[in-house]
């Protein structure tokens, strides 16, 4: 299974770039790992949010395929224990499931249509966090689901 995560905004900041690459090295450990990082519209300023959110859904859109497994990031999704993170991988992995798509959205969050089409919406909090840190922190999350598969020291229960 490959794990692509996605997110729309700026590449990575200097200041956790290390640790999101350090991060999606481990997980290559385990699972082919990629980070896909969709730039901001160049028009972005003159959209109103909902009309922008409309335009990132179209990019988004194209860079999914039919078969993708989406995993949308959103503060009113499921939360989910480590160790239950790393069951729903454990089943899209047994699943044959080709590629995991875990999207972390515009500013705005993403258009209904990118809501309908996500396979599993998750919540890393109620807490609304910067897009940088996010990235950290599903990067890291997803180390520590892989670590707890293979029943490895990282996650402490």
């Amino acid at each position: 299974m490959k794990i692509v995560l996605t997110s729309v905004g700026k590449p990575h900041e200097a200041y956790i770039k290390t640790g999101i690459e350090d991060f999606t090295n481990r997980i290559q450990k385990y699972f082919s790992a990629n980070w896909l990082i969709i730039p901001p519209l160049k028009n972005a300023a003159s959209l109103n949010e909902k009309e922008l959110k409309k335009q990132e859904a179209i990019v988004i859109l194209q860079q999914l395929q039919k078969d993708d497994f989406l995993l949308l990031l959103d503060e009113r999704g499921k939360q989910l224990t480590s160790p239950e993170l790393a069951q729903l991988l454990q089943q899209k992995a047994n699943e044959s499931c080709k590629r995991l798509v875990i999207l972390i959205g515009g500013a705005f969050g993403v258009d209904e249509i990118i809501t309908q089409r996500a396979n599993y919406i998750l919540s890393l909090s109620k807490l609304v966090f910067p897009h940088m840190l996010v990235r950290l922190m599903i990067a890291e999350q997803v180390y520590r689901a892989c670590s707890i598969l293979r029943n490895e020291k990282y996650h402490h229960q």
